[in-house]
């Protein structure tokens, strides 16, 4: 008589974590995920680790902890969703799509913290948060925020994000006048504008436009977008997340762009997977699927098109790898190409740059103790190269360290790639005779 044993019944039929636990069965517990795990490095228990959560969600799905169990929303709380474990993972689990499956099943049994429910509501609605934006903004121009930085705990940290989304670069490095333009020639592409990146990193975003109308694109516009929805996604709130979707899928539909570019490492992500997220949606599966394959991040694009050198700028800058440019959208050397075409830029590595910085989207206002602990070490790293300048390319990262590099003392300061080849080109036109 053979011994044939059968799966358990699932305990939580119906549920988003039933439908994607397919992919459980996927790990086999072989713990290279565990040294890519910030916070297992941060913590040492095996729960905090990839591997330890998968254990929890088979658990839950099986029967054997419940939805309300406070140790399994602690453990599923404390991931950052950097997905850097997917990297490591030779066995293919899409851990991002569990946690997301799981944090949206958890969900439905204990509500989410009221400061995380008040976030993802701000960013749901498009005029509320240009106003907070706006009045960020001006807060910021006073200057008060980098004194502020220096309160303690939570507050100064907040005041030192806020300071850091300034760029370091002057008015006058920054761009030119004159425009450098090419011959479209590339296509044509819209800018995911974002909620942050427009508000706070505006110079960013029309740095991404001028670099890449001057590597011979297009730009046209989308002015319907809203928030892409990835902090949703990450929180586990896939109603709005796939309602934002929509919308954004309307808007670039109407754009006619080729291209859809994002200079948002998490926001990238996010589009690139619409097509997931609206798999079982009959009427916008294939429009989902159309979108995905037409983002980029702008790095991708100014690394296809060479990028065209400018004029040199004597900067020693490194370079630190957004977790979802690298990791999920698996976009590791164009953003150094971007840098590469600055003459006189003296580039130096970044230890562990590709471990998370500890911001993951609201976490480091969720998490803040093991946020800064997950920072910690990278501010070491940073000081080590001695370089004046951190480039990143999303607007969370940028906060995060430039904040514990204001509050550690550190000269050095964070700016997106596609500023520094902005000024690079701006040097270039004011040389033009």
């Amino acid at each position: 008589m053979t011994d044939e044993r059968t799966a358990p019944a699932c305990a939580i039929p119906g549920t988003r974590l039933a439908a994607a636990s397919a992919g459980i069965n996927a790990c086999v517990h072989c713990g290279f995920c565990l040294q890519a795990c910030p916070t297992y490095i941060a913590l040492g228990d095996e729960n905090d680790s990839p591997r330890g959560r998968i254990y929890l969600m088979r658990a839950l799905v099986e029967g054997e902890l419940t939805l309300e169990d406070p140790s399994v929303h602690t453990h599923i709380d404390r991931c950052l969703g950097c997905r850097a474990c997917e990297t490591a993972c030779p066995s293919g689990v899409p851990y991002g799509a569990l946690l997301e499956a799981t944090r949206a099943t958890l969900g439905e049994a204990k509500r989410p913290p009221l400061r995380a429910r008040l976030i993802l509501a701000l960013f749901a609605r498009r005029r509320l948060m240009r106003c907070v934006v706006g009045a960020a903004r001006l807060v910021r121009a006073t200057g008060l925020p980098k004194l502020l930085s220096r309160l303690p705990g939570d507050l100064g940290f907040a005041f030192a994000m806020l300071a850091a989304s300034e760029s370091p670069l002057s008015r006058g490095r920054a761009s030119g006048a004159d425009q450098l333009r090419g011959d479209g020639s590339r296509g044509t592409f819209a800018l995911l504008r974002g909620c942050v990146m427009e508000g706070l990193f505006t110079r960013a975003n029309r740095a991404t436009e001028r670099t890449l109308i001057a590597n011979d694109y297009t730009l046209v516009l989308a002015p319907d977008q809203h928030c892409c929805g990835a902090l949703h996604a990450h929180a586990g709130d896939l109603d709005t997340a796939r309602a934002l979707a929509r919308r954004n899928i309307a808007a670039f539909e109407k754009s006619g762009a080729e291209y859809v570019v994002t200079n948002a490492a998490g926001c990238g992500a996010l589009l690139k997977e619409y097509a997931h997220l609206l798999a079982d949606d009959a009427a916008w599966a294939a429009r989902a699927a159309d979108l995905s394959v037409r983002v980029r991040d702008v790095s991708e694009l100014l690394a296809a098109a060479g990028p065209r050198a400018g004029a040199p700028l004597g900067y020693r800058v490194t370079y630190d790898a957004p977790c979802h440019l690298q990791h999920a959208q698996r976009v590791a050397t164009a953003p150094l190409a971007a840098l590469d075409a600055i003459p006189g830029l003296e580039r130096v590595a970044l230890v562990d740059s590709d471990q998370c910085c500890g911001s993951a989207g609201i976490y480091n206002l969720l998490e803040p103790a093991l946020s800064a602990a997950v920072l910690a070490p990278k501010l070491v790293h940073i000081e080590r190269t001695g370089a004046a300048l951190v480039a990143t390319g999303n607007p969370g990262c940028l906060m995060q360290i430039g904040a514990g590099l204001l509050r550690t003392g550190q000269s050095a300061r964070t700016i997106h790639p596609v500023e520094l080849l902005d000024a690079s080109y701006a040097a270039q036109q004011r040389t033009r005779p």
